[in-house]
């Protein structure tokens, strides 16, 4: 009789047993379909994200998103018109190798420049737009930007049409010197005029509002909304803290905190402000004459 084989009763290996239990693993997923939220390191699908307004389903996190995303979350679709799309920035103090990042944020933003202005309907009421653009230059504001808002609050002026504006901005651009500061000022005539003839504007503040546009036009709005978690301020935090030699608390120039302190009205989700600024604009036509 013959030797029985050690193995015999030996269970037959399977390979879909032969992984780490300790590991955690995931499916190969083409890295173009999907992107890591930065807050709470959740994978997230391109398209559920875009779904959901570029918003973190897991935290909440708004990621910056560029103009044409934003109106086409806000506007009525169809209904923009843009305005001074051919307006484009020259290097009018000659500043070193502006030129070349001016054709660096033409590439990388696929914009002319960092304000995309014009005239739409939200909710069904008409009303003017701009909205400005973190992928050009951080949405800085040299002497286009400047004249395309300026112009934007003459024709909502003339026309008795109220503005929604999105903010964006790193600060004046200095690129431009004494005159990207010079916007600073005449935003805010336009604002002025536009206000004093009995027009609506509100603004949204999104992550970051910083530098000449906080000095100016983002907070001179009837109604300040911000979205959650947003950098306010006109200074930095690190700025502030070597001036002062104090450390600043925790969420110091969040949109949170300026609530908290009265400089803004509301804190709005993504998803929740076309809702909220057709209720607003409702509450502000102007009868008929």
């Amino acid at each position: 009789m013959g030797v029985l084989p050690k193995n015999l009763f030996k269970k037959p290996n399977n390979p879909l047993e032969n992984y780490d239990k300790t590991k955690t693993y995931s499916p190969d997923i083409p890295s173009e379909m999907c992107i890591p939220c930065p807050s709470c390191k959740a994978i997230l699908l391109n398209g559920d994200l875009n779904e959901n307004g570029h918003v973190c389903p897991k935290c909440g996190f708004h990621f910056r998103i560029n103009p044409r995303q934003r109106i086409n979350i806000i506007a009525d679709e169809g209904s923009f018109q843009e305005y001074d799309a051919a307006l484009r920035s020259r290097n009018v103090i000659d500043f070193p190798n502006y030129d070349k990042k001016l054709k660096h944020a033409l590439l990388e933003s696929s914009a002319k420049e960092a304000v995309v202005c014009g005239r739409a309907k939200i909710g069904g009421y008409d009303c003017c737009m701009f909205v400005m653009d973190p992928y050009f230059m951080m949405g800085s504001m040299g002497t286009v930007v400047g004249e395309k808002i300026t112009r934007l609050f003459e024709y909502a002026t003339e026309q008795s049409l109220p503005v929604i504006g999105f903010t964006v901005s790193g600060g004046a651009r200095m690129q431009e010197g004494i005159l990207s500061l010079m916007q600073m000022a005449k935003t805010s005539g336009a604002v002025k005029r536009h206000s004093d003839a009995g027009n609506l504007y509100a603004v949204v503040l999104t992550d970051p509002t910083t530098g000449g546009v906080t000095a100016s036009f983002a907070m001179e709005a009837d109604v300040t909304i911000a979205e959650p978690g947003a950098l306010i301020g006109f200074a930095g935090p690190r700025v502030i803290e070597q001036t002062i030699r104090q450390k600043l608390p925790n969420g110091f120039q969040r949109s949170e905190f300026l609530y908290e302190k009265g400089f803004v009205d509301v804190i709005l989700k993504r998803t929740e402000q076309k809702g909220y600024l057709t209720t607003l604009l409702s509450l502000h036509q102007k009868e008929a004459n």
